[in-house]
């Protein structure tokens, strides 16, 4: 018997997270991009060592200014996240346009970036060869890849923003409470006396 509550409990509690989740998502949609854009800094900034190690090791034209800058704007990209959508007041629109300049920038140094490392690996004259002693250069190429991936999809999220967050608000959650059925409408006209 006790099993039976312990489990019917654990269901509730699994119930109550996610309708406290999707509360939370209704009143603060703007957390799916934020979210997109935290992972884009984490597999920047997880895979920083092979980044800095293939700018090293290839050394091509504006490699080094193009990791700077980056890392730098996927930094900044947070303050300015969380200028654009201030708490209960609407979206700062400067701050939105200037959120964009700077994903548009990342999209750029990312996409740069990569150009160096194709080139350098498929030159016909002094071509660099991955193996395994400069694996960490395969490495690079994928983050940088998947950043400027992800970079995108918060884009793309903070362009749809509007739509979706209306999708979001129709989910139902509300809690039905036993007796609550039943209740009339309270009558409040006569209070104002």
């Amino acid at each position: 018997m006790s099993d039976k509550k312990t489990a019917k409990k654990q269901g509730r509690g699994i119930k109550e997270f996610f309708r406290k989740s999707m509360v939370s998502l209704k009143r603060s949609p703007q957390n799916i991009p934020l979210l997109a854009l935290v992972l884009a800094f984490l597999i920047y900034s997880l895979n920083l060592s092979s980044i800095a190690n293939t700018t090293a090791r290839i050394n091509g034209a504006n490699m080094g200014q193009c990791e700077f800058v980056a890392m730098l704007f996927s930094i900044l990209a947070f303050v300015v996240f969380l200028r654009t959508f201030p708490r209960r007041q609407p979206v700062n629109k400067i701050m939105l346009g200037l959120l964009f300049a700077m994903l548009i920038l990342l999209g750029v140094v990312d996409t740069v970036y990569i150009s160096r490392i194709i080139d350098a690996t498929t030159r016909s004259e002094n071509q660099i060869v991955i193996d395994a002693s400069s694996a960490y250069i395969t490495t690079a190429q994928t983050s940088v890849t998947l950043h400027v991936v992800f970079i995108a999809a918060t884009a793309v999220l903070l362009i749809l923003l509007p739509l979706y967050s209306k999708a979001i608000r129709k989910i139902k959650t509300s809690i039905e409470v036993e007796g609550n059925e039943n209740m009339e409408a309270i009558d409040i006209a006569g209070e104002d006396q």
